[in-house]
């Protein structure tokens, strides 16, 4: 493990969880990478990122928050009352000098604060401005999400700011306009700004949702009530505040013969990164992770190497944590190291490390119970009991209790321990679409 140690910049440090020892003609080398950040900043110098700013002042950071105002939202009207409630409650969250805009979305996209192609920058005067703009939204009109983001990336494009976020609200199915269409605004935005995406009420799209916040790096949840809106609204604006250093990359380098097999992020969520890899030099790759404040999270990082005998080890991967620099180069906040070492001990070589197993057994929750809802709403209900099943199992087994209790109200449990499940006969609609929501959400390895 390595630590930038410079005082009062941001303190970054990877550890990493690995069984090294491999047998004979063993191949596959797993590691579990946790990474934590700590601590304030100091505005770009020499030694540190640009990105980074002193503890205690403003952040360098503008946000925009997208609210859905189509016809939809009207019913029933508490939906357009929570979100203008829900919106107030998060300007009031803005900091002192964050800049921030809110926009109305429809099937086209409307400044609705400060207006002007520009953004405000939060203080008394125009968080009160703000709040009575919000009176000017009223419901109606079409869903064009992929509009609402690309008026959002203009917006935070004007400020010169190391951490720009979205926090979009929809309340329905994106259906004024293709999925091409999204798509493409979703691939334009990557990279330039992170989104927080919520579902109020039950009548939108999971995936849509889902795939809103996994493709910019942000979280996803649903809101069944609007009345939880204004809670949640203060909470996404809070943890974007706190954020203190933007475009962290997970760097991993691997010798000559080293095939990567994937890379994913397992906590506190599940997510996929092995396709994001942009090439960073000879044999390495940088994987995004966004924008960080005071966190950990964990990273799964598999490889396969070449065949060698019994007793060689070699450096099977260095993980690293980088941020770009103003002048193009790299600056490395911390590193860690994966090895492999091939050994004839079969109890070294067969034994399975904790963190390792832990998280692929999350994975493989996330994944069983995506298939099996989506078993379920084909009708196939062998395959939802089979697929529900092994998630209750699974669930039980890490002590994910908040997954087990989320199951608990799609299938009636007989023997969590064996996986023996019923589907239940009715099954709120809210319910089963907090459980595909959430379906993600890890929890750690158990304390021994």
């Amino acid at each position: 493990m390595a630590n930038f140690s410079k005082s009062n910049v941001p303190q970054f440090s990877v550890d990493v969880y690995q069984n090294e020892y491999l047998p004979e003609g063993g191949r596959e080398v797993n590691a579990i990478a946790t990474v934590t950040s700590t601590g304030g900043g100091t505005v770009g110098s020499a030694v540190s990122a640009p990105h980074l700013y002193t503890a205690g002042e403003s952040p360098d950071a503008a946000v925009a928050i997208m609210v859905d105002c189509s016809g939809s939202m009207d019913y029933p009207p508490t939906k357009m009352r929570g979100a203008r409630d829900a919106t107030a409650a998060a300007i009031d969250a803005v900091r002192d000098g964050v800049h921030f805009a809110v926009i109305g979305g429809t099937h086209v996209a409307k400044e609705i604060y400060p207006g002007g192609g520009r953004l405000a920058v939060a203080g008394a005067q125009t968080r009160e401005q703000a709040k009575q703009a919000l009176r000017r939204l009223s419901a109606g009109g079409g869903t064009a999400i992929g509009t609402w983001l690309r008026l959002a990336d203009r917006l935070l494009s004007c400020a010169d700011v190391a951490i720009r976020h979205g926090i979009l609200l929809t309340d329905g199915r994106n259906e004024h306009e293709s999925p091409g269409d999204l798509q493409a605004a979703l691939d334009s935005c990557a990279g330039r700004f992170t989104c927080d995406a919520r579902g109020v009420g039950t009548d939108w799209e999971v995936k849509e949702v889902t795939g809103i916040a996994s493709a910019l790096l942000g979280t996803a949840d649903i809101v069944a009530d609007p009345a939880g809106l204004a809670a949640d609204f203060t909470q996404m604006m809070e943890t974007a505040m706190g954020k203190e250093v933007a475009d962290v990359s997970l760097r991993l380098w691997t010798p000559v013969g080293v095939e990567i097999k994937f890379v994913k992020q397992v906590a506190p969520t599940v997510e996929e990164l092995t396709g994001r890899r942009t090439e960073a030099g000879p044999r390495a790759g940088d994987y995004p992770t966004g924008s960080w404040g005071d966190e950990s999270r964990d990273y799964h990082i598999c490889v396969q190497v070449p065949g060698a005998d019994l007793g060689q080890e070699m450096l099977a991967a260095r993980v690293s944590l980088i941020v770009p620099r103003e002048d193009g180069s790299a600056q490395t906040l911390s590193q860690g190291l994966v090895r492999a070492v091939w050994t004839d001990d079969m109890t070294a070589s067969t034994s399975i490390n904790p963190q390792v197993a832990h998280y692929t057994g999350q994975a493989e929750l996330a994944q069983v119970i995506q298939q099996g809802l989506d078993a379920r709403k084909s009708g196939d209900v062998d395959g939802a009991t089979a697929k529900l099943g092994r998630a209750v199992q699974l669930a039980g087994a890490s002590g994910n209790a908040d997954t087990a209790r989320l199951l608990s109200k799609v299938v009636d449990v007989v023997d969590a321990a064996a996986g023996t499940v019923r589907l239940k006969a009715k099954v709120a609609e809210a319910d089963e679409m907090t459980l595909e929501t959430r379906s993600t959400k890890t929890v750690r390895v158990k304390k021994q």
